[in-house]
């Protein structure tokens, strides 16, 4: 169920406030009414929309008739302030007062709220959002021409079947999804961007051949004063009469639709993220856990991923991740993904490295091109070993953070040694590296002299002591080999015969000293 501070979070990002809050934040609520007799009776619900209140006073008494724990009235018949908490007095009703500002409406705020407390059973249950399809088609016949939903980053979210005055940009904007770079350049030099920002009337594109662009009708999809996306309607001349209310009227009907499927795909990510960190955190239900979300018993991978954007806040990129791997209704995504700190977790069922990276590399392609994406896979685990598996792919993240971006994606099972010398390393960056002995001052006279005597202890040490191998790593006669080793002896106290101190030197030497660079097998593709 939804709790009265998950609904207060969400719609005040609609611009609504909570006035007063005599109740419980936690709270859970189940149901929505609105005022008003049916058959002789008045319908209750733990929600009251205050459609047609005159004054707080009148909507928290309908409330406490129709035993609401939660009331929400229009902000002009509401006071400019009251302490949260306090009531009015003489006001003996204990009802959270939350005020709907002026700018959006109640179809609007009904779209959000009865997608919350009622649409959060269905989305668990495989139920999705409304057909976006089926409005495109209506839309459409109405209109006379195709029509393309998208959303406020051009992204395509419903297209019509009808293809009349079809044209090339629209056919490459379907099958790229999102609206082609180079359209965008013509759409924003034109000041269609602008326009859908700030006005809520249609607006005709000239056609441009040289882009395949016939002439289309676009109109903001909005809630409130906030964008959500856009409705564009291909035809030759612009749209009068009749054929321009019916787009401006589809437009407000896709923005409740919109609503209504944010609200849902908002309380199943809740949903999805509460029993993702449980698993990844450790409980005694994880079989269960697991079942709930879907997912069948057996092995899986956890992989941590982080992405970046040059320039922009950090968060923007996590956020925009976590929306591509946390798409789809129904239960239908092969993972279950979570957000903790600066990490995007996401639990892939099967213990096939090569699916987990087909699934990172799925992800990179639904992001945008300028987005770096970074990722580490763990070994398989089963569901009660999962905290570990977190672990493993935090560290195998860390160690493709090391590497060229475009780098394989690191598997735990491949990178286990990698990893227990980055864990070494990041001893060494934490001043525990040796400041003296053998191996520190060979390096330290390399930095001096010019010399090669570390990397000829280490191709000596790699080559288990043979000096012909050890020369041909390096690109030298095993003579200079020998002659390098016999100057090292009298440099320093280097005891080469003592088995636990060329261990030693093989352990210090691969965790402070990684010359290697990125081979061709590291790279994607």
């Amino acid at each position: 169920m939804v709790r009265l501070d998950r609904l207060v979070n969400v719609l005040g990002g609609y611009g609504l406030r909570l006035l007063r809050c005599p109740v419980p934040r936690s709270t859970e609520l189940r149901s929505v009414v609105l005022y008003e007799q049916t058959a002789g009776r008045v319908l209750v619900g733990d929600v009251l929309l205050a459609v047609g209140a005159c004054s707080v006073e009148e909507a928290v008494r309908w409330a406490s008739i129709v035993r609401a724990a939660v009331v929400l009235v229009r902000d002009d018949v509401a006071p400019a302030a009251s302490p949260l908490g306090m009531e009015p007095p003489d006001d003996e009703h204990h009802v959270a007062v939350i005020v709907v500002d002026p700018g959006v409406s109640w179809s609007e705020v009904a779209a959000v709220v009865y997608g919350l407390v009622l649409e959060g059973r269905e989305t668990e249950s495989g139920r999705g959002p409304t057909d976006l399809f089926a409005l495109a088609d209506s839309l459409a016949e109405a209109i006379g021409g195709a029509v393309t939903i998208e959303d406020r980053l051009a992204r395509v979210l419903a297209y019509s079947r009808l293809q009349q005055h079809a044209d090339r940009a629209r056919a490459e904007t379907i099958l790229e999804r999102q609206v082609p770079e180079p359209l965008r350049a013509v759409f924003a030099a034109r000041g269609v961007s602008t326009h859908l920002e700030s006005s809520d009337e249609p607006l005709f594109v000239a056609e441009d051949p040289d882009h395949g662009l016939a002439g289309r009708m676009v109109v903001a999809v909005r809630a409130g004063r906030e964008l959500l996306g856009s409705v564009w309607v291909t035809c030759p001349q612009p749209l009068d009469g009749a054929r321009r209310r019916a787009l401006t009227d589809g437009a407000r009907t896709v923005s409740l639709h919109l609503l209504r499927s944010r609200a849902s795909a908002d309380l199943e990510r809740q949903v999805e993220t509460d029993l993702v960190m449980q698993l990844l955190e450790g409980t005694a239900d994880a079989a269960m856990v697991v079942s709930r979300l879907g997912l069948p018993q057996g092995p899986m991978h956890v992989i941590a991923s982080r992405a970046h954007i040059a320039q922009q806040e950090r968060h923007a990129a996590l956020l925009l991740s976590f929306d591509r791997a946390t798409t789809g209704f129904g239960w239908s995504r092969p993972g279950r993904s979570a957000v903790a700190d600066n990490t995007l977790y996401t639990v892939l069922p099967g213990d096939d490295v090569a699916a987990a990276r087909s699934w990172i590399t799925s992800l990179q392609a639904a992001l945008p091109t300028h987005l770096t994406l970074l990722a580490g896979i763990s070994a398989p685990a089963t569901p009660e070993d999962l905290p570990a598996a977190r672990q493993e792919a935090d560290e195998c993240l860390a160690l493709h953070e090391t590497r060229p971006s475009s780098s394989v994606p690191p598997a735990y099972e491949e990178s286990w040694d990698d990893i227990l010398l980055q864990r070494l390393r990041a001893a060494a960056r934490s001043a525990r590296a040796p400041v003296r002995g053998p191996v520190t001052e060979l390096r330290r006279h390399d930095a001096e002299h010019g010399t090669q005597y570390l990397a000829t202890l280490r191709a000596w040490l790699q080559a288990q002591g043979d000096p012909s191998e050890a020369g041909r790593q390096l690109g030298v006669h095993e003579n200079t080999i020998r002659y390098r080793l016999r100057k090292m002896t009298e440099l320093t106290a280097l005891n080469l015969q003592d088995g636990n101190k060329r261990f030693a030197m093989m352990i210090e030497v691969a965790a402070f000293d990684d010359p290697r660079p990125a081979t061709a097998t590291d790279i994607i593709g």
